[in-house]
């Protein structure tokens, strides 16, 4: 069975091809600039030449069109024609409280995604655009959309409510509803098969580190607290996001610099986190060679930022009452040792030891990086976002339980 999973954003689709009999990768490929006459089309089928096009592509529709003729082609594609891919799994940023696990695509399905465009106004309606691209093109393959709140629907309602009037959750479902659940899902299970053990007997805190980051306490294989909220503003500091702010800071700015709730809401989400604090990146790489050269506002954007995952890592240790494993996952996470190293000494309390010449070992393999004497385990797991959604594709597809 092949399954084709797509990432749609509102002028980019992404895609990787999967042949579940071995879950290896026959092709993966990105559109960009949609809706432009310059759009660029890579494509990238493993043990052959990359493509990369340019050409007009107006739509997602034509996007898609795009995607299949080059899966397709007769010297760069990778199979012989349409009809070889039996499934669509789509990534859905938000799916509120009405999607709990991954759904096959129905008209009840799509209709509920849309009621949610208010929660996620920059992602829900492109998803929904890939959708119907799919459709369009590909008229009777079956399609399973897999959201990035659902790992996190198990959270008791003293981890997601917020302590403001009830009418709002009643009313506009103003909730904490957290993010990047396919990643703390997918390392998680990596995570107790890489240590032997059963999921559901691990305390984990998982740290999703990347351009946007979150942390997630995983208590029983469950999501029971996670960084980000109702939206993916809250929690760490992160690349361009702030994270954690008091609230009335927003109103107080507004006011003084005579914003646009627009304008405070850029603020925040593009120009706040780290390259507000150093003035020079919101890219960690760069961050840290600043620091190397001495620059002090870089080590300052380094220490708040590490200061801030160390704090949440030890909130989340005391809301499960302890903690068995430690995960580093997603780009930084999983590349940054020097970030590993200011986390994991600022925690040394809770039986964290790192061992820093497994700490400088770089593999794309799950690895340890805590000495063997660590109460705590500390592992680097390399996140697959998409696999997990092709795996849940084709479970549902299948018609087997995930």
């Amino acid at each position: 069975m092949k399954v084709l999973v797509i990432n749609a954003g509102s002028s980019s689709l992404k895609y990787q091809l999967y042949n579940m009999e071995n879950e290896t990768v026959l092709a993966s490929g990105r559109v960009e600039r949609i809706g432009m006459d310059s759009s660029i089309v890579t494509h990238e089928p493993p043990g052959k030449p990359d493509v990369t096009q340019v050409s007009e592509i107006l739509d997602h529709i034509t996007a898609v069109k795009k995607v299949i003729d080059m899966l397709t082609h007769p010297e760069h594609g990778v199979v012989a024609s349409m009809g070889e891919i039996d499934a669509v799994g789509h990534r859905i940023v938000h799916g509120g409280e009405v999607f709990k696990s991954s759904a096959l695509v129905t008209a009840e399905v799509k209709q509920e995604i849309k009621k949610l465009f208010d929660l996620a106004p920059l992602h829900n309606p492109a998803h929904m655009m890939g959708i119907n691209a799919v459709e369009a093109n590909m008229p009777n393959v079956p399609q399973v959309v897999v959201f990035d709140t659902a790992f996190h629907q198990t959270m008791p309602n003293t981890s997601y409510l917020y302590p403001i009037p009830r009418v709002l959750y009643r009313r506009h479902k103003v909730r904490r509803y957290g993010f990047h659940g396919t990643s703390h899902q997918y390392v998680s299970r990596k995570a107790a098969k890489f240590l032997g053990k059963p999921l559901e007997s691990l305390k984990m805190i998982s740290c999703h580190i990347g351009n946007g980051a979150s942390a997630t306490a995983i208590l029983d294989g469950k999501s029971f607290d996670t960084s980000m909220g109702m939206t993916p503003l809250e929690g760490l500091m992160m690349g361009t996001r702030s994270g954690d702010l008091d609230p009335a800071i927003v109103p107080y700015v507004m006011n003084k610099e005579e914003l646009t709730l627009s304008e405070v809401n850029s603020m925040l989400n593009k120009h706040s986190g780290m390259l507000a604090i150093s003035g020079i990146s919101s890219d960690m790489r760069e961050i840290v060679e600043a620091m190397g050269e001495g620059d002090a506002n870089a080590k300052l954007a380094f220490d708040m930022y590490t200061y801030r995952v160390r704090k949440y890592i030890g909130a989340y240790a005391a809301a499960m009452n302890g903690v068995d494993v430690i995960l580093f996952t997603a780009g930084v996470g999983e590349n940054s040792n020097v970030l590993r190293k200011a986390v994991c000494e600022g925690i040394s309390f809770l039986g964290v030891e790192l061992d820093e010449e497994r700490n400088n070992i770089r593999s794309k393999e799950v690895r340890e990086i805590s000495t063997d004497a660590s109460r705590v385990k500390v592992l680097v797991v390399p996140t697959n976002e998409e696999l997990l959604i092709a795996r849940d594709t084709y479970a549902i597809v299948k018609g087997e339980s995930k």
